[in-house]
């Protein structure tokens, strides 16, 4: 089971990392919103589960990221001869830091927009068993300390329907 959550992880940090993923999706905002370039860095994207804290503690965290990873399997065996079919709850973790409070907010909302503009773009068949319909969740989380003074984190969460032997 362990081995599906690795797969679609692998699979949603592609589509990230494509140039038509979160590279492109930056480039339209900063065009559409008038932006100076440098004001959105392209994020860094992980396909790995880990509080920020702790990043910063152990490895020393980079920002603006996006940690991608799957919080739960559901096997519901709806196809009979497989050894996994369901769904996989999937979540992209956008972290960005600064030192002023305006920036931060305006910067996590651009970096959302862009990931579900990503996931809105790749709605349909992934390949390999793996089908995204459409749906995503946001949740944002409070302005912290951490990172260069304020840290803040969103969520966006979402299910990939997984058929593997």
């Amino acid at each position: 089971m362990a081995q599906v959550a690795n797969t679609v992880a692998r699979a949603v940090g592609g589509i990230l990392k494509a140039e038509t993923g979160i590279p492109f999706a930056v480039g339209l905002l900063v065009a559409r919103e008038r932006l100076l370039p440098e004001s959105l860095p392209v994020a860094r994207i992980v396909e790995r589960y880990i509080a920020s804290d702790t990043l910063e503690k152990q490895v020393g965290a980079m920002y603006p990221s996006m940690h991608v990873y799957c919080e739960a399997l559901e096997n519901q065996l709806t196809e009979r001869f497989r050894t996994f079919s369901g769904t996989a709850k999937m979540a992209i973790d956008v972290r960005v830091t600064g030192d002023h409070l305006e920036s931060i907010e305006s910067q996590i909302r651009h970096y959302v927009d862009a990931a579900t503009q990503v996931l809105d773009m790749n709605r349909g068949d992934w390949g390999n068993g793996m089908f995204y319909s459409g749906g995503y969740t946001v949740t944002f989380a409070p302005i912290r300390s951490g990172g260069r003074n304020y840290l803040q984190t969103a969520k966006v969460t979402f299910n990939v329907n997984v058929s593997a032997n």
